[in-house]
């Protein structure tokens, strides 16, 4: 059922970005050591594992008094130089900083885990470490990273009450609804990972088989790789979280084609201490990385503020911001909101009225983009992937569009799907697009979502219901909205059988749609 070969030439291009990645990382350890406030140390994780890690204090620090502590777990396949141009900053605002490679990756010990126990229980060794050889205080420390250290921060911080506050940064809450949303195996982003891990890491035997099941949809595995990945999702322990109190800080961004924003908005919501939720234009990490070049951000000024406030107890407004921030894909500056309910609180119901066939196993030409490269460019240069709505094949996609617009329409929050769908096969896949959808019937990708059943009876309808992607858009006035459902991107495995066709219908007592979340006017 699954794509070996897709499989395989995406994670080459994972391994290339990783390396190149990784090469920008390391051209950070030059400036930052000419600074000479840096010690690079070995510190003995759980079950004395070596993990390689670098240590800033203070400038005049004499051991008189004491300073907030961070630590930086580092991101999946970077070496434990990626924060040194952060770390100095953190530094030279009085706190202790200490940064470590992760086990499993480049020169530390141990074999990779993802987010693992033992992966909880080295962050504790090292603040142990941190607390005995550095003039840290044990009550105020802080946790902080991006991408895997932001998984790692936020899992360590449920188990070691002594972590008082947390900046996840381009992390997950939940592993399995990031890369297994909708049932679906999110192909490019996993290759990303393991081929990045391939290259500057040393996989566990657990860990090589969970990405060979993911590839081979093995239902007969399917269960064991979702309680695998629920024991390294924050979620799972949110309850520990809101014990402890801790302050979290939670910073992603809309086109994040690795942790798509939906499971961190919903973790945001479980959390009931206090807590921030910043969302931003851009790709997995890539609103952070100018940072890490110590070129001025907002992730990394916000991160700072969080750790003043929470650590050093400055008054510096933080907590009386609005706590949800957000950025659309279409304009600058940022909105606030009280919370995540509110920033799509008045909502527009499409219909999707009659009865379409389409056929399976085609590429319509509707399709999420390119991991990476599609949302940067979103960001950047605000082109997301495009399509020619009139001219999708209708064998091959199913299209519904909204009126004209007459006024622009700020889409904010979670598009949510609903309709029937009668199978010819017992298992299937879909995608389904929303579009914004300009006077020549150029659409532009406005969010996605994979869908995929097993176990249905061919010829029999149900029901479907799925949240696309989480976004912030602006539909300008004169445009129009479309939702387009297809059966092929190659973001994702399908698992459409050769010759399966898929019916949505619209029956009158349960008549299908699509919800559009809207800011208010």
């Amino acid at each position: 059922m699954g794509h070996p070969r897709k499989a395989l030439r995406t994670t080459t291009v994972g391994a290339v970005c990783a390396t190149l990645i990784a090469g920008g990382a390391l051209g950070l350890a030059p400036s930052a050591q000419a600074a000479g406030t840096v010690r690079f140390v070995d510190i003995a994780g759980d079950g004395g594992t070596v993990l390689k890690a670098n240590v800033l204090t203070p400038a005049g620090a004499d051991g008189t008094r004491r300073y907030p502590l961070l630590v930086l777990p580092t991101s999946w396949g970077l070496p434990q130089v990626e924060y040194l141009a952060q770390a100095k900053k953190l530094a030279d605002s009085g706190y202790v900083v200490v940064s470590y490679n992760v086990r499993g990756f480049w020169q530390s010990g141990g074999e990779i885990e993802v987010a693992g126990p033992p992966d909880t229980a080295d962050a504790s060794k090292v603040i142990d470490w941190a607390l005995a050889n550095t003039p840290s205080d044990a009550r105020r420390i802080g946790m902080a990273g991006v991408s895997y250290g932001a998984g790692i921060s936020l899992i360590a911080a449920a188990h070691d009450k002594r972590v008082k506050a947390v900046a996840s940064l381009s992390g997950w809450a939940d592993l399995i609804d990031s890369i297994y949303s909708g049932r679906t195996q999110h192909v490019e982003a996993g290759a990303v990972l393991d081929g990045a891990s391939l290259v500057t890491g040393r996989q566990s035997a657990e860990v090589r088989q969970i990405f060979d099941n993911f590839y081979a949809s093995n239902l007969s595995k399917e269960q064991e790789m979702i309680d695998w990945g629920k024991k390294r999702s924050a979620v799972t322990y949110v309850d520990q979280l809101n014990q402890n109190g801790t302050a979290v800080l939670l910073a992603n961004a809309w086109g994040d084609t690795v942790f798509a924003p939906n499971q961190v908005a919903d973790f945001y919501q479980r959390l009931t201490g206090p807590k921030r939720l910043e969302l931003r234009p851009g790709d997995h990490a890539t609103a952070e990385i100018p940072g890490l070049f110590g070129l001025p951000n907002d992730v990394w000024t916000d991160t700072g503020r969080w750790f003043d406030h929470y650590l050093k107890g400055e008054d510096n407004g933080i907590d009386r911001e609005e706590p949800v921030q957000l950025k659309s894909r279409s304009t600058d500056g940022y909105e606030g909101y009280p919370d995540w309910k509110s920033v799509g609180a008045a909502r527009e119901k499409i219909a999707l009225s009659g009865t379409t066939t389409i056929h399976t196993n085609v590429d319509s030409g509707a399709d999420g983009g390119i991991v990476f490269l599609s949302s940067i460019l979103d960001q950047i240069a605000r082109i997301p992937p495009v399509a020619s709505i009139p001219l999708l094949p209708r064998r091959w996609a199913a299209v519904w569009q909204s009126g004209k617009y007459a006024t622009a329409q700020r889409v904010r929050g979670t598009a949510e799907l609903h309709t029937t769908l009668t199978p010819t096969k017992e298992s299937g896949t879909l995608v389904a697009y929303l579009y914004d959808v300009g006077p020549l019937g150029l659409g532009k990708l406005v969010s996605n979502a994979p869908y995929t059943f097993h176990g249905r009876t061919p010829g029999k309808p149900f029901d479907v219901d799925l949240e696309l992607f989480s976004t912030a858009y602006d539909v300008p006035a004169g445009h129009r909205l479309a939702l387009v459902v297809d059966t092929v991107d190659p973001l994702y495995i399908e698992h459409n059988p050769s010759g399966a066709q898929l019916t949505f219908s619209s029956p009158a007592n349960d008549p299908s749609y699509v919800s559009i979340p809207l800011r208010e006017q």
